[in-house]
Parts: structure tokens; sequence; C-alpha cells
């Protein structure tokens, strides 16, 4: 979220101190916020990965999207009875649980703070498009092209990267999860990926060996990421 707006130190206080409040660490592969919940906080990733998702009653399960380090989920609870799918850790996830109205009123009283939280929906909706696109009109290589690339520039963003490697805990079952794929479809795709020298991925890292091949592949563009409001995407 902060990655949205250029924040006074003043801002970043209060934000550490709403954040410090309430703290909550969840095991990896577990349900920060159940299917049918009834919400009641806003949600900041402060370290770890997670995915919202949905699944089906016999176990089919997709994932909506990905949750880095830094990123806001359910910023309005009190808006819904009861939430319609799920957040769930990937690794170890450690989030900062935040009440509704003291999030409101920070947003009220910092300028700042309030333009960073609408970006960050703005940008959540439109990684959904870009994942419902994906499955209307990408081939199998081509959606696993583009979650690399954009969770590499995401990370990027957020100086979460080393060059042109990045952490990158997920398996090959998450990420036909996450693009509606198959398991061994996947790892035919990966492989592909790899013979033709654009990524080495092993040991929960990712390093791009060929960014703008990649970019090429997936049709990727960081337009829906909205990177121009943050860092330069060159």
């Amino acid at each position: 979220m902060l990655a949205f707006s250029e924040l006074t130190d003043a801002d970043r206080r209060a934000i550490d101190a709403l954040l410090d409040q309430r703290q909550r660490v969840i095991a990896p592969r577990r349900d920060v916020v159940a299917e049918g919940e009834v919400p009641r906080f806003a949600h900041f990733v402060l370290e770890g990965w997670g995915c919202h998702y949905r699944q089906l009653s016999d176990g089919r399960r997709l994932m909506l999207s990905l949750l880095l380090p830094g990123d806001l989920f359910d910023p309005h609870p009190q808006a819904v009875v009861r939430t319609d799918h799920a957040v769930g850790t990937i690794t170890a996830m450690t989030v900062a649980e935040v009440a509704p109205d003291a999030l409101d009123a920070l947003g009220r009283e910092h300028r700042a703070i309030a333009r960073a939280l609408w970006w960050n929906s703005h940008v959540v909706m439109g990684t959904q498009r870009e994942w419902i696109a994906s499955l209307g009109l990408r081939s199998a290589r081509e959606r696993i092209a583009l979650l690399f690339c954009e969770v590499y520039f995401r990370l990027r963003t957020i100086g979460r990267c080393t060059g042109a490697t990045c952490e990158f805990p997920l398996t090959q079952a998450d990420l036909a999860e996450a693009t509606g794929l198959t398991p061994v479809h996947v790892n035919r795709m990966v492989q592909e990926l790899r013979r033709d020298g654009l990524i080495e991925w092993g040991g929960r890292t990712l390093t791009i060996l060929d960014l703008d091949r990649l970019c090429a592949v997936a049709s990727f563009t960081p337009a829906y990421l909205h990177l121009d409001r943050a860092v330069p995407v060159g």
C-alpha cells in the first residue's frame, strides 16, 4: 500500500502506530479469513505470502489473487455481512488486524494515506480483471509467464528483489490453482520457459533471465499494476 503515495514521516508514524496495536501470526496453509465468516477487521500483510481463493464443495479450488508483503485486504469489512470467499496463507504470514473505524479515521486525518488506500483498491481490482482476462484469453504458457512477471514487478516495487531474482515460495500446485491449469500442465509450461532461457526457478527463488522476452510471451504490460504511481518500471 505504501508504494502508491508519497507519505510524510508523520503519515508513516501514524500507520506504524495503527499496525502495532494488534498483530497475528498464521501458520502456512491456514485460513486467515474463512468463507462465510463475519468480517471484523481490515488486514495488512506485514510478512509472508497468501491468497484470496474460492473452493467448491468437492474440493476444487481457484486462487483469485496473490497477497504479498505490504498488501491490504478486506479494507471495508463493515460493508458485508459474511465473506463470499476465503483468504489463506501460503507461507507463514504476519498480519495486522485494524478496526475499520480506526482505518477510516486514519484516512480522514492523513490525505496521503487516503490516496494510498484508494490506489491500493484500484490495483486490486485491476489485478483481478487481468487474471480473469488470462483465464479467458491467454494460453497456458502465457498464463504462467504472466504470473512470473506480475510477482516480479510487484516485489520490485517494494524493494524485495535482488537484481533479477526474487522470492517465490509457490509450488507447482499453487501455480495450477492460480492459473486454472493442472499441475502436470504447469510443469510442462515451466520446463518450456526454462528451456527457452527465460527463467530459473528453484529453492523458493525465481530469477528472470530475460525480462523483455518473458513479458512478450505473457503479453504483459504493468499498466494494471499502476506502477506509474510508485516507481519507474524500466
